[in-house]
């Protein structure tokens, strides 16, 4: 039977929470998921045996799967809900998707969302410890501190699962949904939605062993879009063939940073991530630091058309003696040009280039002395990179001088309040981006300018994160059964 009630493309946290959710009111008798990727179950990556990423076909296990690259990440759960940042007046729920979901609920309501999908987590197995909440008089020294330095450093409570605790916990969240009635098809990947006159009706989807094979169309009175980072592209192409409305959206561009655990042993150990922001003095760009990982490993992840990215995890058990943490740049165009995401991944093409395919590397005192990194500088550096597969190079012949310039100015910020952040044998790895569609324009019920057809989580530019991806499920199947 191809007709159901609700069709959604993408098994990350949004699909999967939407889905969740519609089984806790009695909904799911007749619910499609769609995931381009393999079953939780079955998702390995063989980097650690072959020490380099083989580029697999047809898709990426880190990024496609059950529970998209969320199985394969830091798995930090960030408990907005818990923040200290929420007096009543203003909530800080981080990145332009927290601000779009504000436009449309109240504090009360999201506070209460955010709850209700921290506690779903705790059900499937999520730690019940909460970072960053004691030592408050010493966070606030810090944060102190780093104001003098025009820094922002942002504490959110976290629970940090570990990267493999994290597929246990989705692999319980799989079997639960496919013993509630949940029809989930793997290994597929959804070519276009069918639209009749101004009304969503279906998707086209094919085997993801087989492009060329004949598509299938399947059939629904309501389809979601959950398509998260690694579906942004695709997304795009989506809206601007069918009109679907978009505003504007932004990339985020820049490195993944790695550094000693000595250095970072203090954020460590009040925030576990600490989330510096700030606005740079030589052009007023937005930098900030993201998904922190300590005693963490550099990984690398393939996207469309063999697109390799740099990302970071860590494990609960397995331990490194290094730090890693994103660094990046917002980039915002106006018109004429209004594609960011095509302009991000330009960069990661030439980065990629540079290191034949592969991931860049590069000691920070080398960009100093305007100098690239051979081999043999990693080989005597003190502090030794996680990614053994980075190829050493000069990752400033790729990503734009405003850009880099902003990562510089940022470092030495952050340096005056983390001694050492700015080590000359500190690394940066490139390219490290964070790909969202152009912002889909969605009304209160998450629905497009087409009707029946609605978009949730990051691909979209809904929402940034794992938790505020899975609340955003769970408000969409709130809305679909109202």
């Amino acid at each position: 039977m191809n007709k159901f009630d609700v069709i959604i493309v993408g098994a990350g946290p949004s699909g999967i929470f939407c889905a969740y959710e519609l089984t806790q009111k009695n909904r799911a008798k007749n619910i499609l998921l769609i995931e381009q990727g393999k079953n939780i179950k079955q998702r390995a990556c063989p980097i650690e045996k072959a020490n380099k990423c083989v580029k697999c076909q047809p898709y990426c296990n880190i990024t496609c799967g059950f529970s998209g690259a969320g199985a394969f990440s830091d798995g930090k759960l960030l408990s907005y809900h818990l923040s200290m940042h929420n007096d009543g007046d203003e909530m800080y729920l981080g990145g332009n998707g927290g601000s779009y979901i504000k436009n449309y609920y109240s504090n009360r309501d999201i506070k209460d969302l955010l709850t209700y999908t921290d506690n779903v987590y705790l059900n499937f197995g999520a730690e019940p410890h909460l970072e960053g909440i004691e030592h408050r008089d010493e966070i606030i020294k810090l944060q102190t501190k780093a104001k003098k330095e025009k820094l922002n450093l942002v504490d959110i409570p976290l629970r940090h699962l570990g990267t493999e605790k994290s597929q246990e916990l989705y692999t319980k969240l799989q079997d639960y949904l496919e013993k509630n009635g949940i029809n989930i098809m793997y290994d597929t990947t959804v070519k276009d939605i069918v639209i009749e006159n101004g009304t969503a009706i279906g998707v086209q989807a094919y085997s993801s062993y087989d492009k060329d094979a004949q598509t299938t169309t399947y059939y629904a009175d309501k389809i979601v879009m959950a398509v998260g980072r690694k579906g942004a592209n695709w997304l795009s192409n989506i809206c601007e063939k069918h009109n679907i409305k978009t505003e504007v959206g932004s990339v985020d561009i820049g490195v993944r940073y790695e550094l000693s655990d000595e250095v970072m042993e203090k954020v460590n150990k009040l925030l576990y991530e600490g989330k510096f922001i700030a606005r740079t003095s030589t052009y007023g760009d937005k930098v900030r630091t993201f998904c922190q990982n300590p005693s963490g490993f550099v990984s690398a992840e393939v996207y469309k058309d063999s697109l390799t990215l740099v990302n970071g995890h860590s494990y609960k058990d397995k331990k490194s003696k290094n730090t890693n943490l994103a660094i990046l740049v917002s980039h915002h165009f106006n018109y004429p040009f209004n594609k960011p995401l095509e302009y991000g991944i330009n960069v990661a093409e030439n980065v990629n280039k540079l290191a034949n395919g592969g991931i860049l590397v590069q000691r920070l005192g080398d960009i100093y002395r305007g100098r690239r990194t051979w081999q043999k500088d990693l080989d005597t550096n003190k502090l030794e990179p996680t990614l053994k597969s980075a190829v050493a190079g000069d990752i400033t012949y790729a990503i734009g001088y405003r850009t880099m310039t902003d990562i510089l100015e940022f470092i030495k910020s952050v340096d005056k309040v983390v001694e050492g952040f700015a080590n000359p044998e500190n690394l940066l790895y490139a390219p490290e981006i964070k790909f969202y569609s152009n912002t889909v324009v969605v009304d209160k019920n998450f629905e497009t300018n087409i009707k029946n057809l609605y978009s949730i989580g990051d691909g979209g530019g809904l929402t940034t994160g794992l938790m505020m991806a899975s609340a955003s499920g769970v408000q969409m199947a709130r809305n679909l059964i109202q």
